[in-house]
């Protein structure tokens, strides 16, 4: 398992999967993307994305879009993709990162701290709104200064040996009912009547 930049060919397999997990994708650009990937398989576990903000009071990076396809969920695969979210803006010359989340005691295990929205730049006040009235009614914004980013050594272990769990008998075969049909009255065309 390894995290890389994502490339252009990703680009409708991370719109799926965005979509898929009600995320954040303003101003999406694939660039801006790294992914998990496992090495054995290619299969795409997670993703994530340093978004970047402009403003005249200075430059503001935040990681967003964090998401971990749920038959690689527990395995470190998350983890291993914020901890190269930070590693990106560290490169980038930031010192702090944000992010706006309704899961913020994921982001405590780095290092991460809750902050209140009076206590944030403009920008990230604004984020903290935008993403309240889409996509996580519960956001709350989270800071962290790069060089205090703390990986958990059990989510490192687990990512060495990171792959997909199994989906469950329920979710791997369909049947009838599936499909919205009563399998107690329902005729086939090849019934033989058996």
């Amino acid at each position: 398992m390894y995290v890389r930049d994502a490339k252009n060919r990703d680009e409708a397999w991370l719109l799926d999967h965005i979509e898929e997990m009600a995320l954040d994708d303003v101003a999406f650009r694939s660039r801006d993307y790294v992914i998990a990937v496992d090495e054995e398989t290619n299969e795409r576990a997670g993703f994530g994305r340093v978004r970047v903000h402009k403003t005249d009071d200075g430059d503001y990076c935040e990681l967003t879009g964090v998401g971990v396809l749920p038959t690689w969920r527990d395995q470190g695969v998350g983890a291993h993709v914020v901890e190269r979210l930070v590693e990106t803006a560290a490169a980038e010359g930031f010192d702090t990162v944000y992010s706006v989340t309704d899961r913020p005691n994921y982001l405590v295990q780095f290092g991460f701290e809750p902050v209140e929205s009076d206590a944030l730049p403009e920008r990230m006040r604004e984020r903290v709104a935008e993403k309240r009235e889409s996509v996580q009614p519960d956001a709350v914004a989270t800071r962290l200064r790069v060089d205090a980013f703390e990986m958990p050594a059990r989510l490192r272990e687990a990512f060495k040996n990171a792959s997909p769990h199994e989906a469950g008998a329920e979710s791997s075969e369909a049947d009838a009912e599936d499909f919205g049909i009563d399998p107690d009255s329902a005729t086939y065309k090849y019934d033989t009547g058996r």
